[in-house]
C-alpha cells in the first residue's frame, strides 16, 4: 500500500484486492468511479489477420454475441469476393468466463468440424474509488482476474499444442445415430411383442359399461347433470381410444 499527497491536498492510496483496507473503503463512504482493465497479450501467437475477436463481458447477451459471430462464420461468398471467416476467438475474464465457454460450445454445436484451442491466463484490473464525504481522497484497488480465451477454427490446428481439442461433431453424430437406432429397434420389438388387444378390450368394456350405467334408469342422477355429462364424455373417449389400432 502506498500513500502519497499533493499540493491540492488530494490523497491517493493504492491497495490490493486482499488488503483489509478494501473492506474499510466499502464501509466508509467510497464510491467506485472508474474500472480499467489492463491489456493482456494474445495467447495465440501467429494468428493471421482478419480473425474475429469476441470479447465477452459480464452483462453481454449471448443471443447478441452468437447472432453476430454466427453470421460472420457462416457468411456465404458475396459479390465483392468476400467469404466467411475461418477463425473466431472468444475471450472473457472474471464472471464472464462461464458465458465465454457457453458461447464457444453453442458455436461448436451449430457449426460442425471446428478445431478448438483453449488458453487460461490472468489479467490485471484497476478500480478507482473516490470519497463521498467531501474529501479529495482517492483509493486505487488492484485486482487479478482469471481469464479464458477460446480459439475456434475451421482449419486444423496443432494437435500437440496444450489446450487443443479435436472436432467432436463426428463423435456426436455417431453416438446419437447409434442411440437413435437402438431406440427405434427397441420400439419396434416392444410394439411387435406387446399384446395390445387385451388392454384395448378392457378399455372398451369399461367405457361400454359406464355408458350403460349412465343411460340406465337406476343411475340415480339426472341425465343432464354436470357430473353425468363429464362421465359420459370420459366413457366415449375410452371407447374411441380402444378402437384405435395399435402400432
Amino acid at each position: 500500500m502506498e500513500l502519497s499527497g499533493s499540493r491540492d491536498a488530494c490523497q491517493t492510496t493504492n491497495v490490493s484486492a486482499s488488503s483489509p483496507l478494501l473492506k474499510q473503503t466499502h464501509a466508509s463512504g467510497f464510491k467506485k468511479v472508474c474500472r480499467i482493465e489492463e491489456e493482456s497479450t494474445c495467447p495465440f501467437p501467429g494468428l493471421p489477420a482478419g480473425v474475429l475477436e469476441m470479447r465477452v463481458k459480464e452483462g453481454s447477451k449471448i443471443r447478441n454475441l452468437m447472432g453476430f459471430a454466427m453470421a460472420r462464420m457462416q457468411d456465404e461468398p458475396g459479390d465483392m469476393g468476400q467469404t466467411g471467416l475461418r477463425r473466431v476467438v472468444f475471450s472473457g475474464s472474471g464472471r464472464a468466463v462461464t458465458k465465454t465457454i457457453t458461447c464457444a460450445e453453442i458455436m461448436k454445436r451449430k457449426i460442425g468440424g471446428l478445431h478448438q484451442m483453449t488458453k487460461l491466463q490472468y489479467k490485471g484490473l484497476r478500480e478507482i474509488w473516490e470519497s463521498q464525504e467531501g474529501g479529495d481522497s482517492e483509493v486505487t484497488v488492484h485486482r487479478t482476474l482469471p481469464s479464458i480465451s477460446i480459439l475456434l477454427s475451421k482449419d486444423p490446428l496443432d494437435p500437440l499444442e496444450p489446450g487443443y481439442q479435436p472436432p467432436e461433431n463426428a463423435l456426436w453424430s455417431e453416438r446419437n445415430g447409434g442411440e437413435a437406432s437402438q431406440a427405434a429397434e427397441k420400439r419396434s420389438v416392444d410394439c411387435s411383442e406387446t399384446p395390445a388387444e387385451p388392454q384395448a378390450k378392457r378399455v372398451y368394456q369399461f367405457g361400454s359399461c359406464l355408458l350403460q350405467t349412465l343411460a340406465g334408469p337406476g343411475s340415480g342422477s339426472p341425465a343432464n347433470s354436470g357430473s353425468a355429462r363429464r362421465l359420459t364424455a370420459h366413457a366415449e373417449r375410452a371407447v374411441f381410444l380402444s378402437e384405435i389400432p395399435a402400432c
